[in-house]
């Protein structure tokens, strides 16, 4: 069996990686996949807390609070995507 090779590119540079386990490539993927769900998790909980902070409370300031909450929804979703998409091309090249 020949070994197979993957190049991981950083911003600068790139490294070309034997991989002696075919099944490493695919656990890699996987990973990827599990931890771009949970940024997805981690935003959709700080959507809905700052939505039934809007929603349920007549406080002015509750209410700012909850659209404050809103940013980092915004900002960690991003954040995933980006990761997730720059690693599986990382992957895929």
């Amino acid at each position: 069996m020949s070994p197979r090779y993957a190049t991981v590119r950083d911003h600068n540079h790139a490294i070309r990686l034997v991989i002696k386990d075919p099944l490493s490539a695919d656990r890699t993927i996987l990973a990827n996949e599990r931890t771009f769900l949970a940024y997805i998790r981690t935003a959709v909980t700080l959507l809905v807390a700052g939505l039934s902070l809007i929603s349920f409370f007549p406080s002015n300031l509750v209410k700012f609070i909850g659209i404050i909450s809103l940013v980092p929804t915004i900002i960690i979703f991003s954040v995933g995507a980006r990761r997730y998409y720059y690693l599986k091309h990382s992957l895929n090249s």
